[in-house]
């Protein structure tokens, strides 16, 4: 079956909605505050998402093993027109598909996991106050003390999932979304962090913990990503709750010039 480019979001929504903790991220970007920049290409069954509201853009493809095959593919025959620079999220072994359009940087492994235990979320103490527009430029400062580098999009505070722990009137710890959907009942946490001089005492557990408290409430699954290798984080939201539903790469993608002659 030939790739083609989709633009049904009921279709898509089907599709991805089969597995919500897998998907949670795509099934996400259908809503209006996010389809604009969305780019949706489906080779039977299996569907790939270029996001482009981030520069570079970014590729997410996501499959279990049984269709894996059918998403490589799929991924083949959308290399040639993807653009010349990207990152991709890409469930393992499926980077092979675009090598040979692409030079293709490993950005190590991830993990993909869900809320499956809320007993025990609810024996970690939540803490936190909803945070909104008007505390983003204390918000902005955090991130740039505490996490560097961070993919942070201010239109998310719009949403009322961003929780913020004050100490001596100071913003200190913080526990947001990416993804927050009640339509398709998803949502993915994110922009989670604490500033370096007030770790360890247990307040990222509670930003979170109060986040996923509010979140419950409106979405049916709560996933996040985090690196395979961040012990610290892992533990974290282990204690909270989550566990892995999937294994992915990250990676950075150039274009390699089109062969002499």
């Amino acid at each position: 079956m030939p790739l083609r480019a989709e633009h049904d979001r009921v279709l898509l929504g089907r599709l991805l909605g089969r597995d919500p903790a897998l998907h949670a991220y795509e099934l996400g970007d259908l809503d209006d505050f996010f389809w604009p920049y969305t780019s949706w290409f489906r080779r039977g069954e299996q569907v790939a998402l270029l996001y482009h509201a981030v520069a570079p853009p970014t590729l997410l493809a996501f499959a279990d093993g049984d269709a894996s095959a059918e998403l490589a593919a799929l991924l083949g025959e959308l290399a040639p027109v993807l653009p010349a620079r990207l990152y991709a999220h890409l469930s393992p072994g499926l980077a092979a598909a675009l090598r040979g359009r692409f030079r293709v940087v490993d950005g190590g492994a991830h993990l993909k996991m869900a809320l499956t235990d809320r007993g025990r979320l609810a024996a970690v103490a939540g803490e936190g106050e909803p945070l909104g527009e008007a505390d983003l430029p204390e918000l902005t400062a955090l991130y740039a003390a505490a996490y560097p580098g961070n993919w942070f999009d201010a239109r998310m505070l719009g949403t009322g999932q961003y929780v913020g722990l004050r100490r001596g009137g100071a913003l200190v710890a913080v526990a947001g979304v990416h993804v927050y959907s009640p339509t398709w009942r998803v949502a993915a946490l994110g922009n989670v962090t604490t500033h370096p001089r007030h770790r360890g005492r247990g307040w990222g557990a509670a930003v979170v913990a109060a986040l996923c408290r509010r979140l419950v409430g409106h979405v049916d699954h709560v996933t996040l990503n985090v690196r395979a290798d961040n012990v610290a984080a892992l533990r974290l939201y282990g204690r909270l709750g989550f566990t892995r539903v999937a294994g992915y790469g990250e990676y950075t993608l150039t274009a390699l010039p089109p062969p002499a002659g």
